[in-house]
């Protein structure tokens, strides 16, 4: 069985800023470290001029699923 602890959620955000954000950043070469980290930082205040919000749409009921899991793993290790 596996299980996400929920506090990991905010983790995937995370990886899929990377992916974007290095496609738009490493579109060629760079001459210097330093003409590389200009591009990030300008892509970084790019985006910081328009963020957007990530809003929850599950209730916590929903994501809190700790007894069940907390079960589950009881019933797994029993079986052993």
């Amino acid at each position: 069985m596996h299980f996400t602890p929920t506090s990991s959620s905010w983790l995937n955000l995370v990886e899929r800023f990377f992916p974007r954000s290095t496609d738009q950043i490493v579109s060629g070469s760079f001459a210097s470290v330093k003409e590389l980290a200009d591009k990030i930082l300008t892509y970084l205040a790019d985006r910081n001029q328009n963020p957007k919000r990530y809003v929850w749409n599950a209730k916590g009921e929903e994501i809190l699923k700790i007894q069940r899991a907390r079960d589950a793993m009881m019933q797994s290790q029993a079986a052993v």
